[in-house]
């Protein structure tokens, strides 16, 4: 029993990353689709601009979170760019400039 259970917590990173890479790679992805309208562009083009981003954000984060040492970093790195994409978003949800 005790080898299955290290080999259970032995797997825990590798779920971490697999969780960060979905999850976190699809908040970054619609944060930047949302964050695209703050865009000075009419506003069907920012859309367009924000959907095609998106894409490659998600492929991107994906690609970082099994690309870095640890899942600590990935998770970090995910956080990281987040804020700003997030502030821009928040500028769109609330109609202006972040308070």
């Amino acid at each position: 029993m005790s080898a299955v259970l290290a080999k259970a917590l032995g797997a825990g990173p590798l779920v971490s990353r697999i969780v960060a890479a979905v999850l976190g790679g699809y908040a970054l992805a619609a944060l930047t689709s949302v964050a695209a309208v703050a865009l000075p562009i009419d506003r069907a083009q920012a859309v367009l601009t924000g959907m095609l981003a998106s894409f490659v954000v998600y492929a991107g984060a994906v690609i970082w979170v099994f690309a870095v040492r640890s899942a600590r970093r990935a998770w970090a790195g995910l956080a990281v760019a987040a804020v700003p994409l997030g502030l821009a978003a928040w500028s769109v949800w609330n109609g202006g400039t972040p308070s």
